[in-house]
Order: structure tokens, then C-alpha cells, then sequence
């Protein structure tokens, strides 16, 4: 008789702030008593938009083979959350990250040292309080043979305003330390070039090819597969960066951050090629409100990120827009809450 091969479990990790907390408030502001001064600390990064339960909701009904969710947190909790629930593991920021980075109000911290929480399975998926599951998904659209599952899509970093070129610029220049491109393309190219990726992707891949370097990589805004073995190699291969980035108290345009341990993925042919069409990242505007919302009620999209931003115009009417075409899709409550 063969053996019966087990299916490694997958955990789901998810980052929260209450940003009206006025105890976090009164904390941050002594670090940060300026925060609109620096455009990656502005309010519209912590408003709420107080849909987290239909996250929970969606999880429950669309993913109910996760195996453990971790909620990590500064201490303030929903007031709604079933503390009790047997799948959900409620982690705050000195129950894992090292005290000489406390407090902290670094969402970059906070990521970086994620594989530090205790009882986080090998096989993880992250996802920031905008990223929702949208319809039934399987454990093989997050990991294939023990490996996460992503897109591979060569891109050029944009610097713009108010854009993550900075700390994109400051994860691939580890990446360029790390791995050659021609040697990795030999070992991947199977990888590199896949039909699924669309023909937009790849001919950004293609016209990229003559550089010796990566010059950067598409970032799909959506939960990520990550390894704890791959946290762990990073951070001993480059203990001094991560370091000084987790010594910063806000975010800091000399940050790396999560994306850090994606790109080391990719660059080391360490995924399973996936198609970027299993979700979409909806940047809220004006006009672009109505796809989101119709994507929330038909389950258009496997997965939805979204995206606040500082051009998000008449918020408390969008908030409730987008509540509302949640409460049409997931009107029962999940045994998350109480």
C-alpha cells in the first residue's frame, strides 16, 4: 500500500487596528505627533471602515478548511469577536514581536516578524483588514506542493507620489544582492514564462529581459502565501536591514517590508505559477466604487482588496455602500461573533 500523504495545514494571519482606540491614539501621537506631515502616515491609513466581521464571515463560509486564525492586534479588540472560538488565536504585538521594536505603529514591523508568532503553521496566508475572501476558494489556490502560490511578473518601480516605490526600491536592491538573474532565469524559466500569467504580464517580463538585474515585480494588492521558512532565511540573510526597519517606530521611506518576503520567493523559484486573474485590487475613488460593489454581491472576484485612498471622496456614504452590498452577500452571522 502507498503512503497517505497529509495535507500540510494553512493558517490565515490578519493585522487590525481600531484606529478611533483613544488609548492607541494618545500612544502613537507621542512617536508621531504630526501624522498627516508625512503622506504614508496619513488618517485615511487607519479609518475604519467597519466591515471586519464580513471578513470573518466570508472566511467561515468560502475557506472553512483553514486551520487557525491569527488576529494580531495592539490589544484593542471588535467588540463583536468571540474571543472563545477554537479556530481563532488573538495575538498581540508583545506576545511576538522582540521588545526592542515596542511599540510599535510600523505596519512594517508588524509584518516582518509575523513567522515569530508562536503556533503559526508552516504554510501561511497574510491579509490586511482590506482583503477579503469573495467566493469558495481550495487550499490549492494558496499552495501547491508546499509551495505558495503566486504570479511572476517583471515590473518598473514607480516613485510617485504617494506610491510603495520606496520601500520596493529598498527590497530589490536585497533581491539583486542575493540572486542573478540570468543564473535564476536558467533554474526557472518554466516558472518565468506561463500562458495562465496573460499576455499583458508576460510581454512586461519579456521587455525587461535585457537588464542583468531584477528591476522590480508586479505587486498584485492581495493576500499573500508565505512560507515561515522563508521569513527565517531572509532574516538571516539580512539581520542588519530588517533590523534598522523594525527600529522605526513609524514607517520610513528607508523601510523594507512584507513584500520583501514575496519577491525572495519569486526571485528564488520557490512558488507554483498562479493566474493574477484569482482577485482583484479595487483602489477607491469615485466612479470605481459600483464594480467593488458589484464584485461583493455576484462573488465576481475569488478575492477583493479594498483600497483606501486619500482621493476616496463622500467616505461615509462609499463605507456604507460597501457595507450594505456585504450585509446583501453575508447577512448571517459567523460563530466568530457573538
Amino acid at each position: 500500500m502507498g503512503k497517505i500523504r497529509r495535507k500540510k495545514p494553512i493558517d490565515f494571519v490578519i493585522i487590525w487596528v481600531d484606529g478611533n482606540d483613544p488609548k492607541w491614539r494618545a500612544v502613537k501621537n507621542q512617536y508621531d505627533p504630526n501624522p498627516e506631515a508625512g503622506e504614508d502616515d496619513q488618517e485615511v491609513r487607519y479609518r475604519d471602515w467597519d466591515n471586519l466581521q464580513y471578513w470573518f464571515r466570508a472566511v467561515e463560509k468560502y475557506t472553512p478548511w483553514v486551520r487557525k486564525i491569527h488576529f494580531v492586534t495592539w490589544g484593542h479588540l471588535p467588540s463583536w469577536l468571540n474571543v472563545n472560538h477554537p479556530k481563532l488565536h488573538i495575538v498581540n504585538h508583545k506576545d511576538y514581536i522582540p521588545e526592542e521594536y515596542l511599540p510599535t505603529f510600523n505596519s512594517h514591523t508588524i509584518e516582518m516578524n509575523l513567522h515569530r508568532i508562536k503556533g503559526l503553521s508552516e504554510q501561511f496566508v497574510y491579509f490586511n483588514d482590506d482583503m477579503f475572501i469573495n467566493k469558495p476558494m481550495k487550499p490549492r489556490d494558496f499552495f501547491v506542493h508546499g509551495k505558495p502560490c503566486d504570479t511572476f511578473a517583471m515590473d518598473c518601480i514607480y516613485f510617485g507620489k504617494g506610491s510603495a516605490g520606496p520601500y520596493n526600491g529598498n527590497d530589490m536592491s536585497v533581491i539583486n544582492t542575493h540572486f542573478n538573474k540570468k543564473e535564476m532565469l536558467k533554474k526557472n524559466f518554466t516558472k518565468w514564462f506561463r500562458l495562465r500569467y496573460g499576455i499583458k504580464y508576460l510581454y512586461r517580463t519579456m521587455v525587461l529581459m535585457p537588464w542583468d538585474w531584477f528591476p522590480g515585480f508586479y505587486y498584485h494588492h492581495l493576500p499573500n502565501s508565505f512560507l515561515k521558512s522563508t521569513y527565517k532565511k531572509v532574516w538571516e540573510a539580512e539581520p542588519e536591514i530588517l533590523d534598522a526597519t523594525c527600529r522605526c517606530k513609524i514607517r520610513s521611506a528607508t523601510n523594507v517590508n512584507q513584500w520583501l518576503i514575496k519577491y525572495w520567493q519569486l526571485a528564488s523559484g520557490n512558488f507554483y505559477p498562479r493566474t493574477l486573474k484569482i482577485g482583484r485590487c479595487y483602489h477607491i475613488k469615485d466612479k470605481n466604487i459600483y464594480p467593488l460593489l458589484d464584485s461583493i454581491r455576484n462573488g465576481t472576484d475569488a478575492m477583493i482588496c479594498i483600497n483606501d485612498t486619500d482621493k476616496t471622496v463622500n467616505f461615509e456614504e462609499k463605507k456604507q455602500l460597501v457595507i450594505d452590498a456585504f450585509q446583501e452577500r453575508l447577512p448571517e452571522k459567523s460563530s466568530f461573533e457573538v
